[in-house]
């Protein structure tokens, strides 16, 4: 069975790492490349970025990004944010991210999913989805559609996705533990790894969703303590949840 993996996501915007709540009111928190080799050090299975300003004249500020993180690290790490194409999924992978993330376009053109997963494997695909009560957000959560978020994850594993990102919008940031119920959900109708993302605020709620499904993206809890990381997977498996062997600087 594979291990559970502890993901800390790093937004970013401008090349700079920002937090806020449920998208909204995002403050500075670091620079990404310092935080990728924080966490790296501190035991983070992999990272996840996502460029979460995605504009066409962010396009070579997050390859720069891409470029010096991949430098500095050694453990696998996606990116998101503005990848409406295979040539742009091309440049990420190719300045050294292990994969791309795709959010609205994916939605808008789900045969990118497929087209992507042709050219550099389904491994290589993450689809993020920012669900509501009951249905998929676009544009960082800003925009309602009527897709339901089950079946579109179960459509996004058929043409091609190799892991979903699944964030609850009304968790992000709140501290206050993940969605379990959409997490299980959605874990439940599809074969491809599920990370849970939105809510995590304590060792106890990371816990509880690598219990439901894969893997947990944790954000404010190690911004706010980047050196707390290998306190957190010793708390964590502590619980009882199976994590990669990790040696700790002493």
């Amino acid at each position: 069975m594979p291990l559970s993996r502890i993901i800390p996501c790093l937004d970013v915007a401008h090349g700079r790492v920002v937090k806020g709540v449920s998208f909204v009111n995002l403050r500075d928190v670091g620079d990404p490349v310092e935080l990728a080799k924080h966490y790296s050090d501190g035991g983070a299975d992999e990272l996840v970025f996502l460029d979460i300003a995605a504009t066409p004249n962010e396009a070579e500020t997050l390859v720069s990004v891409v470029q010096r993180v991949a430098d500095v690290i050694s453990i696998p790490f996606t990116v998101g944010g503005g990848i409406r194409s295979v040539d742009d999924a091309a440049r990420i992978i190719e300045a050294g991210a292990d994969r791309v993330s795709l959010n609205s376009a994916a939605l808008a053109t789900p045969s990118l999913i497929t087209d992507i997963a042709a050219r550099f494997g389904s491994q290589a695909v993450v689809v993020a989805i920012d669900a509501g009560e009951a249905f998929v957000f676009t544009h960082g959560g800003r925009r309602a559609t009527d897709i339901a978020t089950v079946p579109w994850a179960a459509e996004a594993a058929a043409r091609g996705a190799g892991e979903i990102l699944l964030t609850s919008i009304a968790r992000d940031g709140q501290r206050t533990g993940f969605d379990i119920e959409l997490t299980t959900a959605v874990r439940d109708a599809i074969d491809i790894p599920v990370i849970a993302s939105g809510g995590a605020g304590t060792a106890a709620h990371v816990a509880e969703a690598l219990r439901a499904t894969d893997a947990a993206l944790v954000a404010s809890i190690v911004h706010e303590n980047p050196a707390g990381l290998p306190g957190l997977r010793r708390e964590v498996a502590a619980l009882g949840i199976a994590l990669r062997p990790f040696k700790e600087n002493p």
